[in-house]
């Protein structure tokens, strides 16, 4: 199956793989806007609470590492089918869960069987025609991002009208169903690579050692998520403390969120046209402007709005841009480049969680707006520092000549 063939990636195959790319990783996003309901009801701190973002993230690399990989190595639709039934039976055990030890345990085990989402994502540019690729991932990766953010919109409308538990059983009947529709509708893709399951983990470690674009574009996209998710961990205890949010307002923070990454899309234009290292540092610029709207958001919910429209955007953009670069390194190698950039992004999003929750306990929403600064100043010096040497027609010619 060649990825010159524009006819097998229908307009209506590119929407599925979006739904599906979104449905799968919003699963590790339903428990942001319950922290603070998590944290009453299991009498537990904040801190103890965010955890389970923490521990839900860490369950993700670790998929990452171990099972998106094996989309170079075996049939892809098979690989899908079984994750996606794994992360149905893992929603509905953490609806099930009796105690926050358990739901802990369980999210680890979601959180490596969502990684279905980087296996769409990678196949979705496998099977584009060059010229449009960038455009068809950005549209898969809009779908996860926006299933990122609607997730939290969901969580927290249906936790109010019939509690947290009916999250998680209603989105297994939902994966159930992606997951009867991945075997009915996606094609069968062979692998791309052969050889043994270890020769094949040892060769990402030395894609990561030889492709320097890969690094660095792995750290921009590693801090601007931890930026991120520096934010939704602690959202969800500021608008509880400061605006006595309901956790169906605080879901709805999210559909604010969402037109910012809605607007994003064209950034899979600009990395199609020879634009995306510019791009990159456009849209991390307006991640950094975002956190002095946020910083606000304490005493003006029209700046948290702007912020977090903002934010969205920027992370969105950055991220297309991220994945354009890298997956024009090595066509046969586009399941151990997502491998080797998500567990990079993922780490951040980790660490940004880890250091939030700790932050906002000691200082409140100020500590936890430092961290998220500081992860997207960081991203933007990575970009200054690797990328502003390399003049805008060498970026172009670059292009033109990988087309």
């Amino acid at each position: 199956m060649s990825s010159s063939s524009p006819e097998i990636l229908t307009p209506g195959l590119v929407r599925l793989m979006a739904a599906g790319a979104g449905l799968c990783v919003a699963s590790n996003y339903f428990a942001q806007p319950l922290l603070a309901l998590f944290a009453q009801q299991f009498r537990i701190s904040p801190a103890h609470a965010s955890l389970l973002v923490t521990f839900t993230q860490l369950g993700y690399i670790a998929g990452l590492v171990l099972l998106v990989p094996l989309g170079d190595l075996v049939e892809r639709r098979s690989l899908l089918v079984t994750c996606t039934a794994c992360s149905t039976v893992l929603l509905a055990a953490m609806g099930l869960a009796p105690n926050f030890q358990a739901l802990i345990g369980i999210a680890i085990l979601l959180g490596t069987s969502t990684v279905a989402a980087q296996i769409l994502v990678p196949l979705s540019a496998h099977l584009a025609p060059p010229l449009r690729r960038g455009r068809i991932v950005s549209s898969v990766m809009s779908g996860l991002i926006i299933g990122i953010l609607l997730a939290r919109f969901a969580a927290g409308l249906i936790a109010d009208l019939a509690g947290w538990r009916a999250v998680y059983l209603s989105a297994s009947v939902l994966m159930a169903f992606f997951c009867w529709t991945c075997h009915r509708r996606l094609p069968r893709v062979a692998a791309t690579t052969q050889g043994s399951y270890g020769a094949l983990l040892r060769s990402i470690v030395q894609l990561f050692a030889r492709e320097p674009v890969l690094r660095r574009r792995g750290l921009i996209g590693g801090f601007g998520f931890g930026s991120f998710a520096a934010f939704w961990t602690a959202m969800a205890f500021m608008l509880k403390s400061q605006w006595h949010a309901s956790e169906g307002a605080i879901g709805a923070v999210a559909l604010v969120g969402a037109i910012g990454a809605m607007s994003a899309r064209f950034a899979g234009r600009l990395a199609d046209a020879g634009w995306a290292r510019v791009s990159t540092g456009v849209f991390l610029s307006l991640v950094v402007v975002s956190w002095f709207l946020l910083f606000a958001g304490t005493h003006s919910l029209l700046a948290l709005g702007a912020g977090v429209v903002l934010l969205d955007l920027g992370l969105q953009g950055s991220h297309i841009s991220n994945q354009s670069e890298v997956y024009r390194l090595d066509p046969a190698a586009r399941s151990r480049i997502t491998t080797v950039y998500m567990t990079m992004y993922f780490s951040g999003g980790a660490l940004g969680s880890a250091l939030t929750g700790p932050a906002y306990a000691a200082y409140g929403w100020p500590g936890a707006c430092v961290i998220g600064g500081a992860m997207a100043l960081g991203a933007f010096v990575v970009w200054a520092l690797g990328e502003l040497r390399f003049p805008v027609r060498r970026m172009r010619h670059e292009r033109v000549a990988s087309s």
